[in-house]
């Protein structure tokens, strides 16, 4: 019997024992986990078997020699010339800098293109009349900033930031208006009704309200951000995995070439599933679109 004259229920686990409070949680954290394993098999296997798949292509194809090693190296080339890179430090340095410099790039991207997204939301005078401009602006392919940016501010970092933040910015901006666009009328009565208003009204209820369908927006901005980026590296001389692509093609080191190409698509994936694959965990937990 307990103190307080109620029997203690008592379950056993790996023949111990234990409290039937325990005894729950421990199931709760054992269903949890089966959960996240099962959640992660059903998303990484169907990724490595066409991963893999792949490059079983690959390597058939160059080991039936269709076509010359100069055109299609094996992946044990690739492969090679990739240890070769890393080993003197030419990679890492290649991705830092790309990383760094499409960071800063599009973080003021993100800054700029939500002001502007509030702005054409806000107003609807401004909406009707920067709405179609940042559309047109969308649909312009980013290399086409380099000539501008090349007047402006010579051969520089400032034009590499230049043509990141110019690519990724409509796509955030246009983001942020959809997701308020498409926001229910019912969240903005309620914030009124509770008292909120102006820029009190964005920050406590529409922004956050908006941003399941931002994230979207921020997502593509972020995509815009890093070939804007990689454009801009292969014209720009210096460091960067877009030199690297273009060192290889000024070589005609195709090993060279797919080293590069597979690094700059292996950031953005890392980039997706662990950056944004934690913020759509974090917002779907958030609205109760799934489990904690």
């Amino acid at each position: 019997m307990s103190g307080n004259g109620f029997d203690e229920v008592i379950f056993e686990i790996d023949g111990e024992a234990v409290p039937e409070e325990v005894a729950e949680e421990a199931e709760r954290i054992s269903r949890s986990s089966a959960g996240r394993g099962k959640r992660f098999l059903d998303n990484a296997l169907p990724t490595a078997t066409v991963v893999g798949t792949l490059i079983f292509l690959w390597w058939l194809a160059s080991a039936l020699d269709i076509w010359p090693e100069y055109l299609v190296p094996s992946p044990a080339t690739v492969v090679s010339r990739f240890a070769e890179k890393l080993a003197s430090g030419e990679i890492t340095i290649a991705v830092l800098t790309s990383l760094r410099r499409v960071a800063i790039g599009f973080a003021v991207a993100l800054i700029l293109g939500g002001a502007l997204g509030l702005t054409i939301t806000a107003s609807k005078f401004l909406g009707k009349g920067l709405g179609s401009l940042v559309l047109g602006l969308q649909s312009l392919p980013s290399i086409c900033w380099l000539p501008l940016a090349f007047l402006w501010f010579g051969i520089s970092e400032t034009t590499i930031l230049f043509v990141v933040v110019m690519g990724a910015l409509p796509s955030v901006a246009l983001g942020l208006r959809s997701g308020i666009q498409n926001l229910p009328p019912q969240y903005e009565r309620a914030g009124r009704n509770l008292g909120a208003q102006g820029w009190t009204l964005y920050r406590r209820v529409i922004i956050p309200a908006a941003l399941p369908a931002f994230l979207g927006g921020i997502e593509q901005g972020w995509a815009f951000a890093w070939r804007s980026l990689m454009a801009a590296e292969i014209i720009f001389f210096g460091l960067g995995l877009g030199q690297i692509l273009e060192t290889g093609r000024q070589l005609s080191d195709l090993a060279l070439v797919m080293t590069a190409i597979i690094s700059i698509i292996a950031i953005g994936v890392i980039v997706d599933g662990v950056v944004f694959g934690a913020a759509r965990r974090a917002i779907r937990t958030r609205w109760g679109l799934m489990g904690a």
